[in-house]
């Protein structure tokens, strides 16, 4: 059985403990948390190392009218990080670029040679990236063999080895004096605008570039970064412009989910918009997620709805089947757990494995690394974290002939492997987990503290709401309901496959719902108590307002 311990109180009332136990202990801190501004808590974009020479370059290349293409990742962070630079570019009038995204089966992540060898027949003579370079040394020695200028904007960890590039604005590389570093690589790209926004005599009305922040908020709350410092002013802001936004892809996106713009949430951005985004490189192009979000035409834009819609319905089918062939994988093989789960099919398709580790990994509490192969035969895969173990840090405790390449962050990254290594990935793994000489992170099972029916309502809801948004560093808020007796338990939705349990105060009924789950998945025992534990929220389904819980875990003694 689960067992939760409840976190001490501090502070005089629910907001402040809230606060104290994300490390914000105090006054000044947590005024500066709740209440970010804009201008005043960012940090000044030339403190990037290596940005005067971009922004330079890039004002050159303007006035010149070179041709340049952008380069993005296919994710997420890379698709609105293009979308920056193509407004911004559209913009200031100037029109001789193109916007490139490498496909996700075909060619993979990162800067690719063959191609730049394609830009350079169009007389290409700069190329930005966004969200990808940094670790593509040979790519960027072709292009500046070619007579290309390659300008690297990323937010991953640099190697051992850097390319010799024109400039590179990565915050994490050596000596970046740039204090943010957790930055995404949308953020990255936007604080490059930024300078260059101040640097060029362009006539922009003063703030304009503010209506980009509705792709950094997006890029930042999918991307697994912090919310904290900068990124929580991108997420913040981001959510008030993405609320008014006039893109037309975004409003017939919106519409055709049934979601109310005004009202939007970073849970919108997760489980909306992401998904969206994300189903288009996954189960086809990467540009079908670009033309939507940069979609000047309603009929394109509804056109790009409707197919990254269908496609996203697909990809939740083919997912749903790997998760249970996986978890029957994990039931058939292993009798204890191990340390670190590796699991692998050729039949599987690289691109859906982060989502399939990311529901094993939330389950079984253990890092997972799955791998299927490719197009080409290439051994693809996608590994998550148990939210202690460092991902990347594990894989480099790996002896060196392990990996052809990998990659990412602690907490999410990326890899791929010789056929010959793969039958000994899970012990070479698991091994590198137990040489590390540290005692192993515990996962703790936490609550912010105990509530009682009566405490859910708009004033509660408003006390937690003021931390938002929330994800990374800046957890949404658990609460322990004990000995609650639901007076009823039904299925809704056209399909029947989210639970609802339902619970009486003193004034009202209070819903408490899980998606596509059961009352067997809870083992829930009819007219039994039970301890609940769940998040708080507001639903604005059909525009009326509604708090009520969240489902986390359904506890019998």
């Amino acid at each position: 059985m689960k067992k939760y311990a409840t976190r001490k109180w501090h502070g005089e009332n629910l907001t402040e403990h809230l606060l104290f136990h994300r490390g914000h202990t105090t006054k000044e801190k947590q005024e500066k948390f709740l209440y970010p501004k804009y201008e005043q808590d960012q940090h000044d974009p030339f403190l990037l190392k290596d940005i005067e020479k971009a922004v330079e370059r890039i004002l050159s290349a303007v006035k010149n009218n070179e041709r340049v293409v952008v380069y993005s990742d296919y994710d997420t962070d890379g698709i609105p990080g293009a979308v920056l630079f193509h407004d911004f570019f559209k913009k200031i009038g100037f029109n001789n670029f193109i916007n490139y995204i490498p496909h996700r089966h075909d060619e993979g992540f990162g800067l690719h040679a063959d191609a730049i060898k394609e830009f350079s027949k169009d007389e290409t003579k700069l190329i930005i990236t966004i969200d990808c370079g940094i670790a593509d040394v040979a790519s960027v020695a072709v292009a500046n063999k070619l007579g290309i200028d390659v300008i690297i904007t990323d937010h991953h960890m640099p190697g051992d080895k850097i390319p010799k590039a024109f400039a590179i604005i990565n915050p994490k590389q050596t000596a970046c004096a740039y204090p943010e570093k957790m930055l995404c690589g949308s953020g990255v790209a936007f604080k490059l605008i930024q300078a260059l926004i101040k640097r060029g005599n362009f006539s922009l009305h003063e703030g304009w570039e503010k209506w980009l922040l509705d792709m950094v908020g997006i890029a930042t709350l999918s991307d697994m970064v912090p919310l904290t410092g900068e990124n929580r002013i991108f997420a913040k802001y981001g959510l008030m412009v993405l609320r008014k936004s006039p893109r037309l892809g975004l409003k017939m996106l919106l519409k055709k989910a049934k979601t109310d713009q005004r009202f939007l949430t970073e849970d919108d951005i997760g489980f909306t918009i992401g998904p969206r985004i994300n189903a288009a490189s996954r189960m086809g192009v990467p540009t079908d997620a670009f033309k939507l979000l940069a979609a000047t035409d309603i009929d394109e834009a509804v056109r790009m709805v409707d197919h990254l819609d269908k496609i996203n319905n697909e990809r939740k089918g083919i997912v749903a089947s790997m998760v249970k062939e996986a978890k029957a994988h994990i039931k058939e093989r292993f009798e204890d757990l191990p340390d670190v789960i590796v699991l692998g099919n050729p039949e599987w398709k690289p691109s859906l494995l982060g989502l399939v580790a990311n529901t094993l990994a939330e389950e079984f509490v253990k890092p997972v690394y799955l791998w299927g192969r490719d197009g080409d035969g290439v051994i693809k895969g996608s590994c998550r974290s148990d939210g202690a173990t460092d991902l990347v840090a594990l894989m480099k405790k790996a002896p060196d002939t392990t990996f052809l390449q990998f990659g990412g962050h602690a907490f999410s990254g990326g890899f791929s492997v010789d056929t010959k290594n793969i039958h000994t990935l899970a012990e070479v793994l698991n091994t590198a987990y137990a040489e590390e000489k540290r005692e192993k992170k515990i996962v703790e099972l936490l609550v912010d503290c105990e509530l009682t029916l009566e405490d859910i309502d708009r004033e509660t809801f408003r006390a937690i709401d003021l931390l938002s948004p929330f994800g990374v560093a800046n957890e949404k808020p658990v609460f322990m309901f004990r000995n609650v007796t639901p007076s009823s338990v039904k299925l809704f939705g056209k399909e029947k496959n989210h639970l609802e349990l339902t619970f009486k105060n003193k004034t009202r009924n209070i819903s408490a719902i899980s998606f596509f789950s059961t009352p067997d998945d809870w083992g829930i025992v009819k007219d039994k108590p039970m301890d609940l534990v769940a998040h708080i929220e507001k639903s604005m389904f059909r525009s009326r307002e509604e708090i009520r819980l969240r489902i986390i875990d359904i506890l019998y003694s």
